[in-house]
């Protein structure tokens, strides 16, 4: 007999009234982000037009203020965005601990404020681009049609690769992926009634690349921190504590089946034990790195007056680590998916007898 599932059960595979409550809850949070952002679109705002602003270096256009005001809201969405993301990550690191309770918060309190902030940080990335949009929408004025406008201003923004000028050819591309895999990743939660909780719980954990993908972008384009060292060490310092506690949360994972002792090794796949050594490896040099660079200043970043070097990753690249990627994702995916019953089975198991054919 085919695999049937009822309307109920189909509704139940997306936790809507979870996702509801959540959404009910991130209004605060949502509210304290759009305030956080209007304060910095101020901010940006009276530095350029009091000539301030390191941008106006590299874009000296962009010096109208109240005419490029959607650009600055842009780059105010960015910056909230980003700092939300930072929370986001700190908060999932903390919960995801082998003690979370020690920071005097429940966990489950920890739990519920990761996920409003994950909701927030979507919406808030979401806007960045919006605003982008709608600053290239008004500017693409060049013989173009309104229609003609709209279409060339959204492939620019939110088609990956389609962007092929300057930095932006890579800044916009992992801009776009980190939002685009923002979106599942960050919404599976709602799908552990479908997925199982051991596989979105794997799944999620994929959604620190997210988080890289967002700083390399920030890094990359935003035009505020390439000439003001202040800016840059900002956001090299925010690093630092997500890579501490990285490396904590790999070193003593909440669940056993994720340590790495003699006996836990023993009981592990030989691929999987490697795979986790490494992460911790990986994750103890970065923070070594993130020292070196706060310490010293020197990241590779713009200096006023020097023609810098170019950029040393291609689309090309960056298309193959996505591959990679969703490899990954993928093997993971497959190998904890849970075991599919279907109602036929469940009504025969309650009966006591075999399922009919």
């Amino acid at each position: 007999m085919p695999e049937t599932t009822t309307p109920a059960e189909r509704r139940r595979r997306f936790d809507r009234s979870a996702l509801r409550a959540d959404l009910r809850a991130a209004l605060p949070d949502a509210t304290a982000a759009l305030a956080v952002t209007a304060g910095i679109f101020a901010w940006l705002y009276a530095r350029v037009s009091s000539g301030e602003s390191m941008t106006l270096q590299v874009m000296p256009d962009l010096a109208d203020a109240d005419r490029y005001w959607m650009y600055w809201l842009c780059q105010a969405f960015g910056w909230s965005g980003l700092l939300w993301a930072w929370i986001t990550i700190m908060l999932g690191l903390v919960r995801s601990g082998a003690r979370p309770g020690r920071v005097g918060v429940p966990a489950a309190r920890i739990e519920r404020w990761h996920r409003t902030t994950g909701l927030t940080t979507i919406g808030l990335m979401t806007a960045h681009a919006a605003m982008f949009f709608a600053e290239l929408v008004r500017g693409n004025e060049d013989g173009l049609s309104w229609p003609g406008r709209l279409a060339t201003s959204f492939a620019e923004v939110f088609v990956p690769g389609f962007y092929s000028s300057g930095t932006g050819r890579i800044a916009i591309l992992i801009g776009l992926l980190a939002l685009y895999l923002a979106i599942p990743l960050g919404l599976l939660y709602y799908l552990r009634r479908t997925t199982g909780p051991r596989m979105w719980r794997a799944l999620h954990r994929f959604v620190i690349v997210v988080y890289v993908l967002s700083v390399w972008h920030t890094l990359l384009y935003g035009t505020n921190v390439w000439y003001d060292s202040a800016f840059r060490t900002l956001v090299w310092l925010l690093q630092l504590p997500v890579a501490v506690l990285l490396l904590v949360r790999l070193l003593a994972p909440a669940r056993p089946g994720g340590r790495l002792g003699p006996r836990d090794a023993a009981r592990s796949p030989g691929p999987l034990s490697a795979a986790r050594l490494i992460g911790r490896v990986a994750a103890a040099a970065t923070v070594v790195v993130l020292l070196v660079v706060v310490a010293t200043g020197r990241d590779g970043g713009r200096t006023p007056g020097v023609t810098g070097a170019g950029l040393n990753v291609g689309q090309g690249q960056v298309w193959a680590g996505l591959a990679v990627l969703l490899v990954a994702v993928a093997v993971v995916a497959h190998r904890l998916r849970p075991a599919r019953r279907t109602v036929t089975d469940r009504a025969g198991s309650r009966r006591g007898g075999p399922p009919l054919d």
